[in-house]
């Protein structure tokens, strides 16, 4: 698979442009559950190819939690939001979370408001049963310099707003420049959490994102306990090139190099993780299909 993470992303931004837990009403059970699912972009091309097989593929190997990566044009891999639930629905399947970008585009300056395509963005994810709207990317334009970025942190907090209207979170998903990256001497993470409101905007961890970075994962979560509603759960071994540019690519849980089961429990003892959502992105041979069904029975075999 030659498609990165980060070059979809990029991409699909392009197309879209022509204890601090969930919500008081995610809150309403004592003991609010987890739930173990999968990035759908783990499984790009079947999905491409084939979404309803796949799905059913997905389905009968016990999955029940999907996280969508393909929201264009006000269709989820090609359906409306209501046939979307529909099909999961018919598979015995939810989808709690979602990424699609939030950019420059999607906030009206001069209104002090959201266009109407971020508008339809978060309207399509609370029909489709979304308790999460998750912005996988942060432009670089937005990032140039400290002041920008702590205006833009604003509209995270914004949209957290918007979503909390619909009984939703928003939620920001890192890769890896916001680790190795700084402003006046302070990490892209950190301004990202120093500036937003945890009760509005949660953070989902990708682990494996910021392996080569020097950043550790573990330590992160133990740091902001709270923080981190979702997380994906990934574990990464040398590449020649990687993933993220970086030398390292994602593989099978618990065969790699990045602590991922320590991380997965940790998020669930104190990061206020309820979302252990797997994603893997390279296969070493495999198919991605094989690659998922392994990667649930580590999951399943590991509690969750």
């Amino acid at each position: 698979m030659n498609t990165s993470r980060r070059s979809f992303i990029q991409k699909t931004a392009l197309v879209l442009a022509g204890s601090s837990v969930f919500s008081k009403q995610l809150l309403a059970s004592a003991a609010p559950k987890t739930l173990t699912g999968i990035q759908l972009y783990s499984v790009r091309d079947d999905m491409g190819k084939n979404p309803l097989g796949t799905l059913k593929a997905l389905a009968d190997m016990g999955y029940r939690n999907v996280e969508h990566a393909n929201y264009i044009n006000r269709k989820f891999y090609g359906y409306s939001a209501k046939e979307f639930k529909k099909i999961l629905e018919d598979h015995g399947m939810k989808m709690p979370s979602g990424h699609t970008v939030m950019g420059r585009n999607h906030w009206d300056e001069s209104k002090k408001d959201f266009t109407d395509t971020w508008k339809y963005t978060v309207e399509d994810a609370a029909i489709a049963g979304q308790e999460i709207v998750i912005s996988p990317w942060l432009d670089e334009s937005l990032r140039k310099n400290i002041d920008d970025m702590k205006r833009y942190m604003d509209v995270f907090n914004k949209s957290g707003e918007l979503c909390k209207k619909s009984g939703m979170r928003f939620g920001y998903h890192n890769h890896n420049f916001e680790f190795s990256q700084s402003l006046d001497g302070k990490k892209i993470y950190d301004i990202i959490l120093d500036n937003t409101d945890p009760s509005l905007v949660t953070q989902q961890l990708d682990m494996g994102n910021l392996y080569s970075t020097g950043a550790n994962a573990y330590e992160i979560v133990k740091k902001h306990p709270g923080r981190f509603v979702s997380m994906h759960v990934k574990d990464e071994v040398k590449s020649a090139k990687g993933e993220m540019e970086d030398g390292y690519e994602s593989t099978i849980l618990g065969t790699g190099v990045a602590n991922t089961k320590a991380i997965t429990d940790l998020g669930k003892k104190s990061g206020g993780t309820l979302h252990f959502i797997i994603e893997q992105e390279s296969y070493q041979g495999k198919t991605p299909l094989d690659c998922a069904r392994e990667d649930l029975k580590v999951m399943k075999s590991w509690g969750y």
